[in-house]
């Protein structure tokens, strides 16, 4: 159990003890002078108007009431109500020993139990290679999953792939004059076409794999031939480099197959209409989205269906949600692109309409990366001048940098990546100092089995001598892992667990540098060996939430 359910049990002990009124939550945070305690809440002042008292009286009546618990030395009120709480240091040390025991699995937790999560993110048009802003969304949509499933949910990750519509048209034609001018025929690619060199060569496998074309064919057959043809082979690059990043999804959901083919779209505009959710004008079938109130998220109609007959692409995504989706889940989280944020509101406003409880359907908008070089802007794409491809960087950069750079800011704010910075073998370089405190870990063990010390087993290993200040300062970040890692998954961000992995780092390396751990002193040389272990244990679990590696030696 984490150390804050154990202090909001006492609190609500003492609350009742106190004959005061419960909270509904108890909102817990680590401040950030030492003075103020390990922990504090604010939860005297969000219970004052309802106990009818002042903030700080009912801060005074939890301090007076507070059950005796063997994790607190003490509790101070400050300011206008704030609780401040002191952990107990024999207490701290005594927990370390918790954390090597429950080994692996220290960090998950229950608090996503039951739920059931159809998570989507990365969908790139099968028009093209997957680029930076790609791998920025595969960083965080994958993390997501683990961080959900570590808490317990049941979570599908799905890669849709929109084979259908007019980019798909314009993707085959695009190709088809890629392949005629690979046999030496004159034609021009189309006016909405696709012209990255990605084409001209999949156009030359084409012609090597002997394949035979269409020629003289209808122009839909023709298009179809081509379009799947293109798509196949885009989708199988795509789906190496994912795998190459660490990335494998559940589900890959064809538009055509499993939305158009099954009918979908039109099965969805018949159950709006059911609801008296739509109606017809200048031939067109319009949602009446503006009508389900500001709370709906969106502020006008909505085309369903065109004066031509044909479904929007509105209409089939709410068709593809609200009958594949939400067939499998309870709830549906989107990554989308910082191109979707006006898509938001009417998808929002078509899931409520249609039964679904508001907070069923979530959409993260995913920003865009500026590419630097030692702080200057870079371009450095060969196949496509316009884009930079994750193909590219992942081969410059690596997995384990590009993963864990995309996850060191919010995914909803722009990210500066600087490929000098993640390929440097310093401090400055983020991964590279949060692994490297794994590996000199695992270089203690090394020297201590050179020097033919023989480590005790962990459970045996007496911890009392851990009494320094940088010690326990250790444990106790070590002890707020399984919140942050609680946190960052009920808040939907990965870069909590980054962000306190590269705290942890950052207070391990100076302790390493100023305090002996392989030395005569048998006792405190064991203790610090079993520190040294929790912190990369820690590491490696948090590590792995963001689907990067934690090795040994570097």
């Amino acid at each position: 159990m984490p150390i804050t359910e154990r202090l909001t049990e006492g609190v609500r002990t003492a609350l009742a003890n106190a004959g005061l009124p419960e909270p509904e939550t108890c909102v817990w945070e680590v401040p950030r002078q030492a003075e103020h305690g390990d922990y504090a809440t604010n939860v005297a002042m969000t219970l004052a108007r309802a106990a009818r008292r002042p903030p700080r009286q009912v801060a005074e009546l939890i301090v007076k009431h507070f059950p005796s618990l063997r994790e607190v030395e003490r509790l101070d009120v400050a300011g206008p109500g704030f609780l401040n709480v002191f952990l107990s240091p024999a207490w701290c040390t005594g927990a370390l020993g918790e954390i090597l025991e429950v080994g692996d699995a220290y960090g998950r937790g229950e608090g996503e139990r039951g739920r059931r999560v159809r998570l989507e993110f990365v969908s790139a048009n099968p028009t093209g290679p997957l680029v930076i802003v790609s791998a920025r969304a595969a960083a965080v949509g994958d993390s997501l999953a683990r961080l959900l499933r570590a808490q317990g949910a049941q979570v599908t990750t799905e890669y849709y792939v929109n084979d259908a519509g007019t980019q798909f048209e314009a993707l085959a034609r695009s190709f088809e004059a890629r392949v005629a001018q690979e046999f030496g025929e004159p034609a021009a690619l189309p006016e909405n076409g696709y012209p990255g060199e990605y084409l001209i060569e999949l156009a030359r496998a084409y012609r090597e794999e002997g394949r035979a074309r269409p020629v003289g064919a209808p122009e839909r057959e023709r298009l179809e031939h081509f379009g799947r043809y293109a798509v196949s082979r885009i989708l199988e690059q795509q789906r190496r480099i994912l795998r190459d990043y660490g990335v494998e999804f559940d589900v890959w959901t064809s538009e055509q197959r499993d939305v158009r083919d099954r009918h979908l779209p039109e099965k969805v505009l018949e159950e709006l209409a059911a609801r008296k959710l739509t109606y017809e004008h200048e031939g067109a079938l319009w949602f009446r989205s503006s009508e389900l109130g500001e709370e709906a998220g969106d502020d006008k109609d909505r085309v369903l269906r065109r004066s031509t007959g044909e479904a929007t692409y509105f209409a089939v995504d709410v068709a593809y949600h609200h009958y594949v989706k939400f067939q499998s889940a309870d709830r549906v989280i989107n990554l989308f692109g910082p191109d979707h944020h006006g898509y938001v509101p009417r998808m929002k406003a078509a899931m409520r309409a249609l039964g679904h409880p508001p907070d069923a359907f979530e959409v993260l908008i995913v920003q865009l990366v500026t590419l630097l070089r030692d702080g200057q802007p870079v371009r450095m794409s060969k196949r496509r001048g316009e884009f930079v491809l994750m193909e590219e960087l992942l081969e410059e950069v690596g997995r384990d940098a590009a993963r864990f750079t995309f996850l060191t800011r919010r995914h909803d704010s722009p990210l500066e990546f600087d490929l000098a910075l993640a390929t440097r073998q310093s401090a400055e370089n983020p991964v590279y100092y949060v692994q490297y405190a794994r590996a000199r870990i695992e270089s203690i063990y090394k020297q201590a089995a050179e020097q033919g010390i023989v480590v005790p087993p962990l459970g045996d290993i007496d911890l009392s001598p851990l009494r320094e200040g940088e010690e326990l300062a250790i444990i106790k970040r070590l002890l707020q892992y399984p919140d942050v890692a609680k946190a960052a998954a009920r808040a939907l961000e990965p870069h909590r667990v980054a962000y306190f992995l590269q705290e942890l780092a950052g207070i391990f390396h100076p302790y390493y540098k100023s305090h002996r751990v392989i030395q005569d002193d048998r006792r405190l040389m064991f203790a610090r060996l079993a520190l040294c272990t929790g912190v990369g244990r820690v590491i490696r679990n948090g590590l792995e939430l963001l689907g990067v590696s934690a090795p040994e030696s570097m």
